[in-house]
């Protein structure tokens, strides 16, 4: 996980993005914080300044003129950070925390069990553009394991199916790769810097395909579903791709839709997790595979 440092430094962002306040102020909001371990001295919130500023590169400023309040000087800057964005977003405490917490029997979250152990040092080598040493455990078909070191220049992370994933540059293979971070046996933090390429854009990257499994060699295909009953209200609600459109409809009976994307094993599983509230339309190849993959499971039953 994120460490408590930053956590740290994502609350006082969070609460000074809301309103400005005075050092006092400020002070009195942490104690009342869950996570308050003692009080706020002055030498560590200027420390936390500090740390915001290498972090997120804001800066936290007071204004003496209205009666010493301090303020965040510069947050369009966060409007340029996907990840200073992600962590805002994900580690951030609601400002009713005390109401919040008092339903935590009632309000549930999805939890992502495995793979967070080497979140904090991948961020850390995200925001500094330097290498990692990876030590990870590959399962292949036959299910025999393999153990491989490899050196990563890390690009992305992506979260699918409630598992972490990394993107990079994996330099023994020339080649940038997905990686499962619980299979990460190990990593360290390299002092090799990297020059991330101008042209990349991670969203560009995942953009054809339903998951993590990126083929360029797999051409873009036109993909049509027929969705039953209320499952047809779920795509609606949640598309299972962003070029989703709905191209016909029989109220209460069915709807079709079209896609733009790869075929990929994930959009096979993706499907079949539908069972029979979704019939593949076309094309043809994907049909097949559906029956494929159909009369393998009624073989085992």
């Amino acid at each position: 996980m994120v460490s408590k440092t930053y956590i740290k430094y994502i609350w006082l962002l969070n609460t000074l993005l809301r309103e400005e306040l005075s050092f006092w102020q400020i002070e009195k909001r942490w104690k009342d914080n869950p996570m308050h371990e003692g009080g706020l001295s002055i030498r560590t919130f200027h420390e936390w300044r500090d740390g915001i500023k290498e972090m997120f590169g804001v800066d936290i400023e007071c204004n003496r003129s209205k009666g010493n309040v301090y303020y965040v000087k510069n947050p369009e800057v966060l409007d340029e950070q996907k990840l200073g964005k992600w962590l805002l977003q994900k580690y951030s405490i609601p400002q009713d925390f005390i109401t919040f917490n008092s339903m935590k029997d009632s309000v549930l979250q999805e939890e992502i069990p495995l793979g967070t152990t080497f979140l904090n040092p991948i961020i850390e080598a995200m925001q500094k553009n330097v290498e990692l040493q990876v030590d990870y455990q590959r399962y292949e078909d036959e299910q025999e394991e393999h153990l491989q070191e490899f050196h990563i220049q890390p690009y992305a992370l992506k979260v699918f199916n409630r598992r972490w994933y990394l993107l990079g540059y994996i330099k023994e293979k020339n080649a940038l790769r997905t990686i499962a971070l619980d299979r990460i046996l190990d990593l360290k933090v390299l002092s090799t810097s990297f020059e991330m390429p101008e042209d990349f854009d991670a969203r560009k990257h995942f953009a054809n395909v339903v998951g993590i499994y990126v083929n360029k060699d797999l051409p873009v295909t036109k993909v049509k579903i027929r969705a039953y009953g209320i499952q047809a209200d779920y795509l609606r609600s949640t598309p299972l791709h962003k070029s989703q459109s709905e191209v016909r409809s029989k109220h209460g009976e069915f709807a079709e839709f079209t896609y733009r994307l790869c075929i990929t094993p994930e959009l096979v599983s993706q499907l079949l997790a539908m069972g029979e509230k979704v019939e593949v339309i076309e094309p043809q190849e994907l049909r097949e595979e559906m029956k494929k993959r159909i009369n393998n499971m009624c073989n085992i039953y």
